[in-house]
């Protein structure tokens, strides 16, 4: 993990993705990249030109201030940080400056759809969730540890998963003791008898050549798949979720419509994504 992304608003859950990049930074010895998107007012795009300049020097230099004690933090020191300013509102382009950087995750806070303080929540995370072509990771408090015990990933084994599902296990694999791989048969058209679910599970692992993850499979039956997520973190005592996308046709066909952003909104614990 060489490059860690964090895009931040300066706010207090901005800053414990900084805290929780931090972390993983010294573990994997990271450069982290602090990237705030530069909110320039509507106006300026039909102001003259030496407008636009003026207040985008001014911008720039407030923005430069709140850098400096952004990052005035004790558990930073000892890391490379790098602090970056885009001018744009679009958080899609999260996703190209990860892609232009090779950057190995993209850290975000967030509070979910509860609040509307500050610019990276409830819908703003969605999208980052779904455009992010490098693994994501939300988180909503201040990190007690990274070194988890139990992490969980959410996947419907199909064969397009595959990719997703070996850099998943590769990544969580170096942060948490245990990872487990988790299906939900839900009791619609989707309904897999428990044959056909086997050999789902039996092609995806001749497909990733990993027989080792036989044991670390879990297939569990409910009506809805992001209580079923949740219950089961609850009652496994799981440390973070992980989830295979599709990016904005949601997760397959098993995880339909706004499962992905719904889940990393409502969630507590720290949730991965890995797009197909």
């Amino acid at each position: 993990m060489k490059k860690i992304i964090i895009p931040v608003d300066f706010s207090e859950h901005s800053e414990y993705a900084l805290e929780t990049a931090a972390a993983l930074a010294k573990k994997h010895n990271s450069e982290l990249i602090v990237m705030h998107m530069l909110e320039l007012s509507e106006s300026i795009f039909s102001s003259s030109s030496s407008e636009k300049n003026e207040e985008t020097a001014f911008m720039l230099m407030v923005t430069n201030k709140k850098f400096e004690s952004f990052l005035d933090k004790p558990y930073l020191e000892g890391i490379t940080v790098t602090p970056m300013i885009k001018h744009h509102k679009v958080l899609k382009e999260v996703d190209e400056v990860a892609s232009e950087l090779r950057a190995d995750l993209v850290v975000m806070g967030s509070r979910g759809h509860n609040d509307y303080e500050g610019v990276l929540l409830g819908s703003n995370t969605e999208k980052v969730v779904r455009h992010s072509k490098t693994p994501l990771l939300v988180v909503k408090s201040k990190p007690e540890n990274i070194d988890f015990e139990h992490i969980v990933i959410a996947t419907d084994f199909s064969p397009n998963s595959a990719s997703a599902i070996t850099n998943a296990m590769e990544m969580l694999s170096s942060l948490s003791k245990k990872v487990t791989l988790l299906h939900i048969n839900l009791p619609n058209a989707n309904f897999l008898s428990t044959d056909e679910i086997e050999e789902k599970v039996s092609n995806l692992i001749k497909m990733t050549n990993h027989v080792d993850w036989k044991d670390n499979i879990a297939l569990i039956s409910d009506y809805n798949i992001e209580e079923a997520i949740l219950g089961y973190a609850d009652k496994h005592n799981i440390d973070a979720i992980g989830m295979i996308t599709e990016g904005r046709t949601g997760i397959s066909h098993l995880f339909g419509g706004s499962i992905s952003e719904d889940l990393v909104n409502h969630s507590k614990l720290p949730v991965f994504t890995f797009k197909k």
